[in-house]
């Protein structure tokens, strides 16, 4: 559609306000009223792909997180963006107003491959447009548009999308509010939550489901509390990050965060560790010494792996947490301390327990606040934005222009069971990048990552979905395996629902392939309403997922 300046500038902030009124009202989440956004905006703009993404600053080099997009792949969603490696986001963010890029520009575009194509080709971005957004005069984070096809930003569309900005820097504001009076409202149930340190790209935990909105949520008031917590999971869930999001979360977060693998300590060695010694108070001991518990003070002691304790440091590790008392090895007289004790295990404690090997006593006092960590395999498409985090890290770290996923590498994702968790899909992640560079791929391309590559063990994968079973004998062991074409032999290895899901998916990319793209052709051609199609598109994960109100 043909605009003129005019029209563009009034039909563009006509719609971010009928879109926001109405948001104002409902007091939607972020998420959502930030997704609605960039769907608007690329609707508008009829381009490939928006998002809003923030800047972000945790004691490193300035990192871009997005927000929200449209048109991008969802693992997009997972990655952050580290400004000093990517010379396009540093020119937006460096520059007041818009920010072009010509098509046969030489910097690299931090969306390259990332684009949702029907074919999922990984095609590289050829027009693309930044606007850095400031609130309150400071720089707030950039919005970005990139198309696929040359000359999609002309100088109209160029002058209305400027004109526009201001509308949109009022919707980030709305956003902003609305956080604020969250932080508030968290506030009042835990005081010091508001004030939290930022945390660091490292101690990020990343994901959007349920299981993981609610943890968070509920870590956000216990960690206010001063309660002993006890982290429950699996190996390899990320407790750690748990327990620094507690640390960060508490009133105790400007003293130390004490780390103590319990497995790690030697029995012999164990109580010292802990407790500390005197001069004397064995062979080799020269100097007193404080223990890891002291050197804790005032702050958070987390204890890895607790369940490896000997039972001779239980007794004593009992009686800090019963009167707060610490006794160095040699010494006469108790130290008093401050400590918050926060412990994690993937054991089953009760079971210890019950076999001897474990205080009943300190296993109450560890657990007056248990909290279940849920495993990958129940996070959802957590495992894709997860997933995105590891595939720009290894694409930093190998110097590659673009590193992305294929879509079977996705569904393979998806359905993988992960015994370890979060940590065996950072190994995966990485040794299918090293593979990949072993096949001698170029660095300067897009680089996909196929299912093969991922190196997934065939027997916890369905059948439908082992890279080996679509593999000719002739075949190159990164060859490309189609998720379509396997379609009927896939039904086989799975449940009902994940059947129906698989023909429903693919009788709707059928209908965008055969109409263009076009939503509401295919909505037609399918016989359903349009509304209804878009619903099931997101809960395929055909389009970026709206969260729900939190009304």
């Amino acid at each position: 559609m043909v605009i003129s300046t005019t029209q563009g500038f009034y039909y563009l902030t006509t719609m971010i306000e009928n879109l926001l009124l109405p948001d104002l009202v409902a007091d939607l989440p972020q998420r959502t009223r930030l997704q609605r956004l960039v769907a608007t905006l690329r609707g508008h703009f009829g381009c490939g792909a928006v998002a809003l993404l923030r800047l972000e600053d945790a004691g490193h080099d300035p990192v871009l997180r997005p927000l929200a997009v449209d048109g991008l792949v969802r693992e997009a969603l997972g990655r952050r963006f580290v400004v000093s490696q990517h010379p396009r986001l540093a020119a937006i963010l460096a520059a007041r107003g818009i920010t072009r890029f010509e098509h046969d520009s030489a910097l690299p575009d931090p969306y390259d491959g990332l684009v949702e194509t029907l074919g999922h080709e990984a095609l590289p971005v050829h027009d693309c447009v930044g606007i850095r957004l400031e609130i309150e005069g400071r720089p707030w984070g950039v919005l970005t548009l990139d198309a696929l096809e040359p000359g999609t930003f002309g100088p109209e569309v160029l002058d209305a999308l400027r004109r526009g900005t201001v509308a949109v820097a009022a919707s980030v504001r709305v956003s902003l509010l609305e956080q604020e009076l969250q932080a508030l409202r968290l506030a009042r149930a835990a005081p010091s939550a508001s004030d939290a340190m930022p945390a660091r790209m490292d101690d990020e935990i990343v994901g959007h489901s349920e299981a993981i909105a609610g943890l968070l949520n509920e870590l956000d008031v216990v960690a206010d509390s001063g309660l002993p917590v006890l982290l429950l999971g699996e190996t390899g869930v990320g407790k750690e990050l748990f327990a620094h999001r507690l640390h960060r979360h508490s009133r105790r977060r400007d003293k130390p965060l004490v780390h103590v693998n319990c497995a790690a300590l030697p029995e012999s060695l164990a109580e010292s560790e802990l407790f500390g010694h005197t001069r004397g108070a064995f062979s080799g001991a020269t100097t007193d010494r404080a223990g890891r518990i002291e050197a804790a003070e005032g702050g958070t002691l987390f204890l890895d792996e607790v369940g490896e304790l000997p039972l001779s440091v239980q007794a004593k590790l009992l009686r800090t947490l019963q009167n707060g008392e610490v006794q160095r090895l040699g010494a006469d007289r108790p130290r008093h301390v401050d400590v918050r004790i926060i412990a994690a295990t993937n054991r089953q404690l009760r079971e210890l327990v019950r076999e001897g090997s474990f205080r009943a006593d300190l296993f109450h006092r560890l657990s007056v606040y248990p909290v279940p960590i849920p495993p990958l395999r129940e996070r959802g498409n957590d495992v894709l934005l997860l997933a995105g985090r590891f595939l720009e890290l290894n694409r930093a770290r190998l110097g590659l222009r673009a590193l992305r996923l294929s879509p079977d590498a996705q569904e393979a994702l998806r359905r993988y069971p992960w015994p370890g968790n979060v940590r065996e899909l950072e190994h995966v992640i990485s040794r299918a990048a090293l593979k990949a560079l072993s096949h001698g791929v170029d660095r300067s391309d897009i680089v996909t990552l196929q299912a093969a590559l991922l190196d997934l063990d065939d027997e916890r994968l369905p059948s439908s979905l082992s890279p080996s079973a679509d593999l000719d004998d002739d075949a190159a062991p990164h060859a490309r395996v189609s998720g379509m074409d396997g379609i009927n032999a896939s039904l086989a290895g799975a449940t009902l629902r994940e059947a129906v899901d698989a023909c429903q998916r693919a009788a709707i990319q059928r209908a965008l392939a055969e109409h263009g793209g076009n939503w509401a052709q295919a909505a037609r051609a399918l016989g359903v309403d349009a509304s209804n199609l878009h619903k099931l598109a997101r809960r395929l994960d055909l389009k970026p997922q709206l969260p729900q109100s939190g009304r």
